[in-house]
């Protein structure tokens, strides 16, 4: 387990309250030895005006489960992480329900970490794939 304390899930979903996470009905769904999984909704807050998830939702959620992913591998009394380089390819469009986000650990390191993120629709489909870098800061 990369994870520097045990943590919930309602702990990880407190984080969100009052934040761009909450807005977009962001929910953190698992905890994994080295991954991070939450879902988004599909729908008026996440959409293009065309109807389909708009890419920087699906880069909101990927820098956010990167975010938090980082933040529980860190003792947060000494060390924050900071988002220092994203990338996304969207592969798929999405037009309704919901997508699910999973971060996993590429790099973990004492100045810097690396996620990759893949979010996938209702159906398991690969619809976005990022690449997030975390830089590492003293309190």
């Amino acid at each position: 387990m990369i994870w520097f304390k045990k943590y919930d899930l309602q702990e990880l979903n407190d984080l969100r309250y009052n934040t761009a996470v909450e807005h977009l009905g962001i929910n953190i769904t698992e905890i994994g030895d080295n991954f991070l999984i939450g879902t988004m909704p599909v729908d008026n807050r996440t959409k293009q005006p065309v109807g389909i998830l708009h890419g920087g939702a699906s880069v909101l959620l990927a820098e956010s489960l990167g975010s938090i992913a980082s933040y529980m591998v860190l003792d947060s009394g000494k060390f924050r992480a900071v988002g220092l380089e994203i990338n996304a390819n969207h592969l798929r469009m999405v037009k309704d329900s919901y997508v699910t986000g999973k971060a996993i650990a590429v790099h973990i390191g004492k100045k810097t970490h690396v996620w990759s993120i893949e979010i996938s629709d209702k159906d398991g489909k690969l619809a976005c794939i990022s690449r997030l870098t975390m830089a590492v800061i003293e309190v």
